[in-house]
């Protein structure tokens, strides 16, 4: 008997957490389904959107690199989210349509949910990074009243990036300009509500660590990273020997697959054994 199923597309696509995370909560909540991950090559992606729409056991895909863009073509709509940040990573049928979403969005906000609860005089991010991940975080952010600052690699993504939202030119900075010293005296920072997101690959396994000196840090900013192999990246270890609360990347991870389990599956993520779950993604 064919059973349910969902799955996530990519290529290459052997290195997916996502059908350990789905497959975790699927035991959990006791639901007879099952969650694959389909390799997809950029040049099979018609031949693939026309077979699972005519089948009837498919509830949908999460969606990774290099087909977030490629896909929107294949689509019938998008939801509101996916179509400004301009990238797909969930795709479910809907009455015979099918329907892009982007769970970054939501998961990225989700461990940050207990500190936006909370009233703040002012709101301030600075993002590292400007690719399709920056710009579903930055979105997210300045939903929730943040001012962004963008730091990349090409000035050019940032400013597209920026103009996105809120186009001006004084909030975005190369990259290296974050690694030399700066001799800034930050103020009194009470009330505030700092962050600093890294995005990009940097501090990733086989990639150089983000150079950052944390003269360009406010006192008491969270550090958020949403690298997560390794799960503690240079750039964490560093934060916490300085105190700042931190954050890692599979609390994005868990986050944007639980509100794709809730548009597969119909019902929410059973999230009480998240612990268990990340013990098994690191080990």
């Amino acid at each position: 008997m064919v059973e349910a199923y969902a799955e996530v597309i990519g290529d290459p696509i052997a290195h997916s957490k996502s059908p350990m995370i789905h497959k975790h909560w699927l035991k959990l909540a006791g639901i007879d389904a099952d969650y694959r991950a389909t390799r997809v090559k950029p040049d099979e992606l018609a031949a693939y959107f026309e077979a699972r729409r005519g089948d009837p056991h498919w509830r949908g895909t999460n969606v990774t690199i290099p087909h977030k863009q490629a896909v929107i073509p294949f689509l019938d709509r998008l939801d509101p989210a996916a179509e400004k940040i301009g990238a797909v990573n969930a795709i479910r049928p809907e009455q015979g349509a099918l329907v892009g979403y982007n769970t970054d969005f939501g998961g990225f906000l989700e461990p940050l949910q207990p500190a936006l609860a909370r009233q703040h005089l002012f709101r301030m991010a600075r993002i590292f990074g400007a690719g399709g991940a920056a710009k579903a975080i930055a979105l997210a952010l300045w939903s929730k009243g943040f001012t962004i600052v963008v730091g990349a690699r090409n000035l050019d993504q940032a400013r597209a990036l920026r103009a996105s939202f809120d186009p001006d030119d004084s909030l975005i900075a190369p990259l290296s300009h974050f690694a030399e010293p700066t001799d800034f005296a930050w103020d009194d920072r009470g009330g505030i509500f700092d962050l600093v997101v890294n995005t990009t690959s940097l501090g990733m396994k086989g990639q150089p660590p983000l150079e950052v000196d944390f003269s360009h840090i406010p006192p008491g900013a969270t550090i958020y990273d949403i690298v997560y192999a390794p799960l503690e990246t240079p750039l964490l270890a560093e934060a916490r020997l300085r105190g700042h609360p931190t954050i890692d990347g599979l609390a994005m991870l868990i986050g944007q697959a639980a509100e794709a389990f809730g548009l597969f599956f119909g019902v929410q993520a059973p999230r009480q054994a998240d612990g268990q779950l990340r013990e098994s993604l690191v080990a």
